[in-house]
């Protein structure tokens, strides 16, 4: 169970990540759709768990290691964004979320054409 505190910080690093990475998107992303679809910090405030929906890409692991490479820069460029509301930034582990595809997938296979009852 997540604390009031934590919840709040989550909120906050998803929202000006979703900033950055709209910021970003162009010049080191190859104008690929990053959104920020959930944020987990642990108890201490030390990590957070960042969940990346990826979309107008071809290769998604190609760039989830281009994020990865860049992780110091945008936790020094979320650390600018909230230095009033953060004492220290929390290292930022990026995930995959993949639940979209998976939901679209579904939705293919329930709507498909071909199988018909």
């Amino acid at each position: 169970m997540e604390s009031t505190r934590q919840q709040k910080i989550a909120r906050l690093i998803q929202k000006d990540l979703g900033i950055l990475f709209q910021q970003l998107s162009r010049d080191k992303f190859n104008g690929a759709i990053i959104t920020v679809t959930k944020v987990y910090v642990t108890k201490d405030l030390s990590v957070a768990k960042v969940y990346l929906s990826l979309f107008a890409t071809k290769d998604k692991e190609v760039l989830m290691e281009r994020i990865h490479h860049h992780v110091r820069e945008i936790r020094h460029l979320l650390a600018q964004r909230t230095r009033h509301q953060l004492r220290v930034i929390p290292a930022l582990h990026f995930i995959g979320d993949d639940s979209l595809d998976y939901i679209e997938n579904i939705d293919n296979l329930l709507h498909d054409p071909n199988d018909n009852p």
